[in-house]
């Protein structure tokens, strides 16, 4: 397949039109992967980021993952060390990238997450309320794959007809009860329990605690029959009943042979998509310079954030990690523009093609964080 060994690079830190700085927003500005450039972009709210970013960029494939963490970051940071790895190894041994290594590899991550859990929450029981959200965009020989757990998205920007229109083809289903079609799949899969879907002060969620519906760990809502036989965990962890999983692992893929028309695809966590529509957000990456275009649309979610508070940008960016969280979500960005349909390399030398690893934490970049290294390698 031609990977190349994993290459991190580092990121800037942001500062506004008025020279506000922000500590919590780090991007790549541009770079180069083997059918054109990628921008990358994240904004941290919660305490501890819980979502996990990288691009893996060799001379004959590219992959994208957007990992959204939710009761804490392990899952998202087990998933950013591991899934990579094991699309690489499962497509060698398959003859390249497809549908079914996706799926496999997304399986074997969801095994080994689940058997850390089994061995370590009996001194951390915590870990087992701990998941994440997981989508991967992958490009080999002109096809391109979007593989999908939770409510992270993939969006299309393609021209419309033979104008010049750039128009927004979402590429990923959204695993959230707060779709109606998702509420009815997971009622049908429980037809003996008329409470598996609840809505409290206007949200969805399943049995009133999660609002998706697929999800690399959350072990304690996938194998209820831990919780039933310890007392403890069902005060702490688990304290209703559950006669099956009420979650999967088994993601959603689509498969596109990319046309002359493709444009860029936008892959985001809902941080993003909460603040901003799939047209919105692509007519945002059309209509600006390619350099910086994901921390543009960082920018443009929390301006949207705070026009929904009725504060100003500004007021935003000077607010803390933690309490940033009761305005906007992490956001992740990464946004992936399509030179070349058929995969051919754009770019004279495998050298000028490198990876990205987002932060673990952007607050660490700091002097003043925990110095948590934000570029640690993940491919082995």
């Amino acid at each position: 397949m031609g990977w190349l060994p994993f290459c991190c690079c580092g990121g800037d830190r942001g500062t506004g039109s008025a020279g506000v700085a922000d500590g919590l927003v780090w991007d790549v500005a541009l770079k180069a992967h083997a059918s054109g450039d990628y921008s990358v972009a994240v904004a941290q709210a919660n305490e501890r980021l819980e979502d996990q970013a990288q691009v893996h960029a060799a001379p004959a494939a590219t992959l994208v993952g957007v990992y959204d963490g939710h009761g804490g970051p392990e899952a998202a940071r087990f998933v950013n060390a591991r899934l990579f790895s094991l699309i690489q190894e499962f497509a060698a041994e398959n003859g390249g990238l497809s549908a079914e290594v996706l799926a496999k590899a997304f399986g074997k991550t969801e095994e080994e997450f689940v058997g850390m859990v089994q061995k370590s929450w009996p001194t951390q029981p915590r870990i087992l309320s701990v998941g994440s959200c997981c989508l991967v965009g992958a490009i080999e020989g002109g096809t391109l794959y979007v593989a999908n757990l939770g409510d992270s998205r993939a969006v299309l920007g393609r021209r419309a007809g033979k104008g010049r229109r750039v128009v927004a083809e979402r590429l990923s289903r959204d695993h959230n009860v707060a779709d109606e079609d998702v509420r009815r799949e997971v009622a049908e899969m429980h037809p003996d329990d008329s409470h598996i879907v609840l809505n409290a002060h206007g949200v969805w969620r399943i049995k009133g605690i999660i609002q998706v519906s697929r999800s690399i760990g959350d072990v304690y809502l996938k194998q209820p029959d831990l919780c039933k036989s310890n007392p403890m965990l069902q005060q702490s962890i688990c304290p209703f009943p559950l006669r099956r999983p009420v979650m999967s692992a088994v993601p959603s893929i689509v498969t596109r042979e990319l046309r002359p028309g493709d444009r860029f695809v936008i892959f985001a966590s809902d941080g993003l998509w909460e603040q901003l529509t799939d047209e919105a957000a692509v007519g945002i990456v059309a209509g600006s310079p390619r350099k910086g275009v994901a921390m543009r649309l960082v920018r443009a979610a929390q301006l949207e954030a705070a026009r929904k508070k009725e504060m100003k940008y500004d007021k935003i960016r000077t607010i803390e990690k933690g309490q940033r969280r009761h305005y906007h979500d992490d956001i992740t960005v990464v946004v992936l523009f399509l030179d070349k349909c058929k995969g051919a390399a754009t770019r004279s030398s495998p050298h000028d093609i490198g990876g990205t690893n987002a932060p673990a934490d952007v607050y660490s970049i700091s002097p003043a964080g925990d110095r948590e290294d934000p570029t640690r390698p993940v491919l082995r």
